[in-house]
């Protein structure tokens, strides 16, 4: 009976695989949260010693950064077993300050961006996230791919011939194990059998201690020695204010893309406070402050199957675990078999049918557009955010010139009421684009003595329209001519009455 009973019972559903108490009481759950925490810590090690070389910082601030990081975002974060941890995108932000102004104001400028994204989480910025189009997102995830794949070139480039089988075998491992069994994660048995071949082997390929020196203690508290005046807040917040709108952007894009892939819906707003309060943390422990990292999320929810913030605050954990009291241990790993675990999350997270002939054919072609350019901005400045703003702004750009182009006017003329009438039927949306054009589409001089305007097919939506009616009507005044504009709704109605006659001279 208690097996019928286990067999009846229904799988978890998307929103219950979030549980940490549901995933603490199934011990299958649980091995997949702490193996997805181990295999993220691993592969966050090498990433924040780079980022930290491009701050032009110490590797243990990054490091600190990435425990702290993401120790705190499991906890206050909106988007359960998503990675943050010091980035590419950050380090690039704030690497002028760090040159011209020392440390002590670098992470002056990482506690003011986590106040500057308190502010803009409690004024809603999260709400911005419904103006970003697909075809934005489509180009977000693909450019993310090619990015990680750039990222690992200089890995690949001028190395010994050996790390090129050996990272072949990793991937083979990790494209190949799944099919046996999903018991472990399969970067994490890359890692391992990479690892104890090497060393076993007497193999000299470059390894994780190459690439700096691991703090041997915990972060402490760090108060930045930068005196509190007005001269110092002009310093920091330029870069202050660019870092809060480059991490909110990469992390409410990266939570919105693991929504889409677990199904679930996460809280926006509460990713956005969850940002800040881990920056202001992170600042006063003395690292460089980050975002969420988008190709360790996806190491940790598609590679590894985690869907928990148990997985999140482990990766900080085993992090710190690793780096101060097994450094030696970590120290070992080929950057070969991270190299490879890079390279897997690149292809799985690239989105392969967004670029097959038969979608690209079926797509209309301004959302493709869009895409292409949103991938070739990100890959050409390697910033996340710069690319995802122009692809926005060229998707605003094509919606505006395509709805200016489906206002239909239609004239007919009649006899009503005993006069002759010129009635022209406007159908679509009026706004700046589309007013424009609606100007030269009427018979100022042929038209009859009477001309009704029937707005009843139309919303008016900005002075714009508004100031294009007054136009229309003063010309026909020009031609001794009488206009009725009928048919405004309520809106409309509303805003033609408090704005007509006043945008402008008027005959």
């Amino acid at each position: 009976m208690a097996l019928e009973t286990a067999a009846l019972k229904p799988a978890p559903t998307p929103q219950e695989l979030q549980s940490v108490w549901g995933a603490l009481k199934s011990p299958r759950r649980l091995r997949t949260e702490v193996l997805g925490g181990l295999v993220v810590a691993l592969a966050l090690i090498p990433e924040a010693i780079a980022f930290s070389i491009i701050a032009g910082v110490d590797p243990r601030i990054g490091l600190f950064a990435a425990f702290t990081m993401a120790v705190t975002i499991s906890f206050v974060g909106g988007r359960p077993a998503m990675i943050s941890a010091a980035t590419g995108a950050v380090a690039l932000v704030i690497a002028p300050l760090m040159r011209s102004h020392g440390l002590d104001y670098l992470i002056a400028a990482v506690i003011l961006a986590g106040i500057f994204q308190l502010v803009l989480g409690l004024a809603g910025v999260a709400r911005l996230m419904r103006f970003i189009p697909r075809s934005v997102m489509v180009g977000f995830v693909n450019a993310l791919a090619i990015l990680i794949v750039i990222a690992q070139l200089p890995e690949l480039l001028g190395v010994p011939w050996m790390v090129y089988p050996l990272a072949a075998f990793a991937l083979l491992v990790m494209f190949g194990l799944p099919k046996l069994t999903t018991a472990v994660p399969a970067p994490l048995v890359a890692i391992v059998v990479l690892t104890l071949f090497t060393v076993l082997a007497g193999i000299v390929v470059p390894t994780v201690g190459d690439k700096g020196e691991l703090p041997d203690s915990l972060p402490s508290l760090f108060v930045p020695n930068v005196p509190l005046t007005w001269e110092t807040f002009k310093i920091i917040a330029p870069f202050a204010l660019a870092m809060a709108f480059v991490g909110l952007l990469e992390s409410l894009m990266t939570a919105k893309l693991v929504d889409d892939i677990t199904d679930t819906r996460s809280s926006k707003t509460r990713e956005a406070l969850g940002q800040g309060v881990a920056n202001v943390v992170t600042g006063f422990l003395g690292g460089m402050g980050g975002c969420a990292m988008i190709g360790q999320t996806m190491i940790n929810v598609k590679a590894s199957g985690a869907r928990t913030r148990i997985s999140t605050f482990l990766a900080g954990v085993f992090l710190a675990v690793l780096v101060i009291v097994l450094g030696d241990v970590v120290a070992l790993i080929p950057m070969a078999a991270l190299v490879a675990v890079m390279i897997f999350v690149s292809l799985a997270t690239f989105d392969w049918h967004s670029i097959r002939p038969a979608t690209l054919k079926m797509m209309p072609k301004s959302e493709t557009a869009v895409m292409v350019v949103t991938v070739a901005v990100v890959v050409a400045t390697h910033n996340l955010a710069i690319g995802v703003g122009v692809g926005v702004l060229v998707a605003m750009v094509l919606f505006a010139r395509r709805v200016a182009h489906l206002v239909a006017v239609e004239r007919t003329v009649s006899t009503v009421n005993g006069r002759e009438t010129a009635s022209y039927r406007v159908d679509g949306e009026l706004f700046f684009a589309s007013s424009n054009d609606l100007y030269t589409q009427f018979e100022y001089a042929l038209d009859p003595h009477h001309v009704v305007i029937d707005l009843s097919a139309s919303h008016v939506w900005d002075a714009s329209s508004v100031a294009t009616l007054d136009a229309i009507t003063s010309k026909y005044r020009r031609h001794g001519k009488t206009v009725a504009i009928t048919g405004l709704d309520v809106a409309s109605a509303a805003m033609h009455d408090r704005l007509a006659g006043k945008l402008g001279a008027q005959d």
